[in-house]
């Protein structure tokens, strides 16, 4: 219910009305990463611009505002978050060996496996230090510091250091998630509870750092950062599997990654292991040759194919990613109506029908 004293926004297209703060957070990534600079700033540039979607820094920056924080003084710790996001991804492509990001070739293939690894670990590291901007200046840093009571880049410094144990935590989860990808490469028996502990790590980190770190820095109440947390956990889970679904609903021009890369890697995606769930005895040994290595990876991508269809996986797996949207929506309602929070629903709408 919205309280009687909140006005209530109506907002025709939200994710129009997100598009000043995408270009405001487009103008910051490119002004930090000039073209002319030393080799690491280079490849550091090349793996972040072109950018992405950008949904974890416009998640944080909708965070802050749906509590009634926000504006430009939230913009560095937007932008942190995207440097942990893509410096994972530039890990992600040296573990898996894949050549393909964004419709280019991945970090590690263009510049190789060494500065691949360094970029990735600097842009993790420098998230730190944007997402402290200006703190040192304020005197949070130095060694006679005395009471945090000045504002650290327009922000209280105890909200940065909330942020920043927030983020610190998602790094972790993310390389805990990582290391369970892992394990759970080529077992189809793990079942849907591990699978979705790793997607809730691996892939639901970062959300749950943009929103919590939002909700935080833009001054929300204990109540708000739950409510924009637990948001963050569905959307999460709903965007990892409509993810998984992309090998076989859209094609790797669109995606910008090779369509065989869960088959090569033999990892058991979420309609991979609702198929091994929901067929026969036929159709599952089908299945378990196909992501064992018996065929090409090409030719294993068709039988998978023909066998999420056939036993309805595919459809149940999408039907389970838009359930886990909607209660991401539903996870919004405590929070006073706003341009934020329809923003916000509509990135939860966005998880599940994206074609990238």
């Amino acid at each position: 219910m919205t309280p009687p004293d909140v006005a209530v926004t109506e907002v025709a297209d939200p994710l129009a009305e997100a598009a000043p703060t995408m270009e405001l957070l487009l103008r910051e990534l490119d002004r930090r990463w000039p073209r002319e600079a030393e080799r690491l700033h280079q490849i550091s540039r090349y793996a972040l611009l072109p950018a992405g979607k950008l949904l974890r820094p416009l998640l944080l920056m909708e965070s802050a505002e749906a509590v009634g924080g926000g504006g430009p003084a939230v913009v560095p710790a937007a932008l942190s978050v995207e440097y942990l996001h893509v410096g994972s991804l530039v890990h992600d492509d040296v573990i898996d060996g894949d050549t393909m990001r964004r419709g280019r070739p991945s970090v590690a293939a263009r510049y190789g496996t060494t500065d691949a690894i360094v970029t990735g670990d600097a842009l993790m590291l420098g998230m730190f230090g944007v997402l402290t901007d200006g703190a040192e200046d304020a005197g949070l840093l130095s060694e006679d510091a005395g009471p945090l009571t000045e504002d650290v880049g327009g922000l209280p410094p105890g909200r940065v250091l909330g942020a920043v144990r927030v983020f610190a935590r998602a790094g972790v989860d993310l390389c805990r998630g990582q290391a369970m990808e892992g394990e759970l490469r080529g077992d189809l028996g793990c079942g849907l509870d591990r699978y979705l502990t790793m997607s809730a790590l691996k892939t639901g980190a970062l959300f749950r750092a943009a929103c919590r770190g939002g909700a935080i820095l833009g001054g929300g109440s204990p109540a708000q950062q739950h409510a924009l947390t637990s948001y963050a956990e569905h959307l999460g889970l709903a965007f990892q599997m409509h993810d998984d679904l992309l090998p076989y609903t859209s094609d790797s021009r669109t995606t910008g990654k090779s369509a065989l890369s869960d088959i090569a890697a033999a990892r058991p995606t979420f309609p991979v292991l609702l198929c091994h769930a929901m067929a026969g005895a036929p159709a599952r040994a089908r299945l378990e040759a196909a992501l064992g290595g018996a065929l090409p990876a090409a030719d294993a991508l068709g039988t998978v194919h023909e066998l999420l269809e056939t036993t309805g996986a595919l459809t149940a797996a999408r039907d389970r990613a838009t359930a886990q949207a909607d209660r991401a929506k539903s996870c919004l309602e405590p929070l006073p109506r706003s341009r934020a929070t329809a923003v916000l629903a509509a990135v939860a709408d966005l998880s599940v029908s994206r074609d990238r």
